[in-house]
């Protein structure tokens, strides 16, 4: 089974598909035409589903970084005779800069290995294996290129060693001395296109690559608080950014699960609505806003006109509503977690909290959203429609429970949310009789949450109403503007979930949930922020930037007794928590008493809600 866990992995990602390649060298899982396709390297998860590894034929230890401001991965083996960098990135278009990097990338993954000291023995596996490992591929080798096809997929490597192919694998060996360099360039094409994969220079795509990616982060100066962390997670989530349409996947990859040998095991490369306008407004503070209105047009034009059916909650890249849910059972799964899925079920359920989510993110992003297109104003005045007429219905909440459906406090709460930013958005979106609807409905809803979500047993807002088990996306309470964080009730419950659900800053979900969710903690460290323990607020927040990979990526999850990262990687969530509690902390320093020196302001305050006292 994988030698790598999936916390030791890199990211790279070209705007259209995502690669992880291990400390060791091999790339071990790579979907070429788009995040959500089958893979040509899987042994992420089974040994016999693919790989592609360049490293030392010996003992060797490794250290990596990316290059600068981009998802271009370096690492650096150091060996008892020598030492030698393997540069990997996925090209961008030639030329692509700021906004346009993705639109057009060629499906190519290039590598470059330097010498840099002595002499190393280096090895090189070459092993595709298409549909997840079902397909075994022919391959043929014409003037140092290594084509291999099967089925839908076609790949020719440039390699500028000698390779030797047996059984569809091609494996070689070459060694790498100081000042030598050796180029690998691994191109895609579908099978029936006519056209070839494209093999260009790998210096060249590594230098063009890096410049992109430097090139996106130049127009994005995030300057509050933990700038280094914000930054790096804001390239994280665009690593994640389907660009032709501007769609975000919730992670790279499918079935790694919420705990080794659990079933819990889900196919993330998908665009949650949730994900996507939590994104938007990490963005946002992450000073990267510039298209709201292009990302707003596409879930309008995904969701096409929907009337009194649920809201579709999920999509695939291109705004596909069908992701039904099935059993890869040919693999062995990750560390022998199966089931293997592709697809994943949740696009059928109702979850009511997206209504308040995608309204949030288009109040905050107003400004970019003005003139509003004909098809966002018709979205934004169905969802409100939708959270006025359904917030009495229970659904299946933002965890996304497989059970019976129940009134989750938190959707109650987002569904204030919708109706609440509809009514400010006002005769913009509807007319002024939709605006009273919306805001008698809105007041409705808020007395339901303050009366029927407050537990008096358990001295805490629960996870439902009549419930009395707890849940940390009542969290959200103070950060949507329902409550603010220093009123009396939701600081009683700040204080019980961090007791009862925190493990060493690390805060589950619920009772019972295998390891600490990385978004619900650092949604605590920003509610601490809000209600001014700033202190606690930063000692939070440090601890869990500590919790990421050497790279700064993070899983969904992380295991609070063996620090261990477990779920889909890398997970946007995580790094949304992390860019918004740096945000709330970063304007908290700014309202704190002069005797603190203020931090610079992230980005402009988002407008402040009504607060609804209990």
């Amino acid at each position: 089974m994988p030698t790598r866990r999936i916390s030791e992995h890199g990211f790279l990602a070209d705007g259209r598909s995502a690669a992880l390649v291990d400390t060791d060298g091999a790339v071990n899982w790579w979907c070429p035409p788009r995040f959500d396709a089958p893979s040509v390297f899987g042994r992420l998860l089974d040994e016999d589903a693919g790989y592609w590894s360049i490293r030392p034929e010996g003992a060797a230890t490794s250290s990596r970084s990316y290059l600068d401001d981009s998802l271009v991965l370096r690492t650096v083996f150091t060996t008892a005779t020598g030492t030698v960098a393997v540069t990997d990135a996925l090209a961008l278009e030639p030329g692509a800069r700021g906004h346009e990097i993705g639109m057009r990338s060629p499906r190519v993954l290039a590598r470059l290995v330097e010498g840099l000291t002595g002499e190393v023995p280096m090895r090189v596996d070459y092993v595709p294996r298409f549909e997840y490992g079902r397909v075994g591929a022919y391959l043929s080798e014409r003037d140092g290129v290594v084509a291999a096809a099967a089925g839908a997929y076609r790949l020719e490597l440039r390699a500028d060693v000698p390779l030797t192919l047996v059984e569809g694998a091609a494996a070689g060996r070459f060694t790498a001395r100081a000042g030598s360099a050796h180029r690998f360039t691994l191109g895609y094409a579908p099978a029936y296109t006519g056209d070839a994969p494209a093999l260009p220079d790998a210096a060249e795509v590594v230098a063009e690559t890096v410049a992109g990616w430097r090139s996106w982060s130049a127009l994005h100066d995030y300057q509050g608080e933990y700038r280094d962390e914000v930054r790096r997670s804001a390239l994280a989530v665009q690593g994640m950014t389907y660009a032709p349409s501007g769609a975000v996947v919730a992670a790279a990859t499918t079935s790694v699960p919420e705990r080794l040998g659990g079933d819990r095991n889900y196919d993330y490369r998908y665009v949650w609505l949730r994900d996507f306008s939590l994104t938007l407004q990490a963005l946002w503070r992450a000073a990267c806003p510039d298209e709201a209105d292009r990302q707003f047009t596409w879930v309008a034009r995904a969701m096409g006109r929907i009337g009194d059916e649920p809201v579709p909650v999920m999509y695939g890249v291109e705004g596909e509503r069908d992701l039904t849910e099935h059993d890869l059972d040919h693999l062995a799964g990750y560390e022998h977690s199966r089931p293997v899925l592709v697809g994943n079920d949740a696009w059928r359920q109702r979850q009511n909290d997206v209504l308040g989510e995608v309204l949030d993110a288009a109040w905050l992003m107003r400004y970019y959203l003005d003139p509003m297109s004909p098809e966002v104003r018709d979205l934004l005045r169905t969802l409100a429609d939708q959270a006025g007429c359904g917030w009495r219905r229970p659904d299946a909440g933002m965890w996304e429970k497989r059970g019976p459906e129940r009134h989750y406090v938190s959707s109650k709460v987002q569904c204030w949310t919708a109706l609440d930013r509809a009514v400010r958005f006002g005769t913009r979106i509807g007319e002024p009789a939709d605006v009273a609807r919306w805001a008698a409905a809105r007041d409705e809803v808020g007395a339901a949450v303050l009366t029927r979500g407050w537990n008096e047993r358990v001295g805490a807002y629960t996870g439902a109403f009549g419930s009395d088990d707890l849940d940390a996306s009542v969290l959200l309470m103070p950060l949507v503007g329902f409550l603010p964080a220093d009123d009396p009730r939701m600081r009683a419950t700040m204080d019980v979930l961090e007791r009862r659900l925190s493990r060493d800053g690390l805060l589950l979900r619920f009772d019972g949930d295998p390891a600490g969710f990385v978004i619900c903690s650092f949604w605590l460290a920003a509610c601490l922020a809000e209600a001014g323990e700033l202190d606690r607020a930063r000692r939070l927040f440090e601890r869990l930037a500590a919790c990421t990979n050497d790279l700064g990526l993070y899983t969904e999850q992380i295991d609070p007794e063996t620090g261990e990262q477990v779920g889909n990687f890398p997970q946007a969530y995580s790094h949304i928590g992390l860019i918004t509690a740096a945000g709330r902390i970063t304007d908290a320093a700014a309202r704190a008493p002069a005797a603190s020196p203020p931090a610079p302001a992230a980005s402009p305050p988002a407008p402040a809600a009504s607060p609804r006292r209990s």
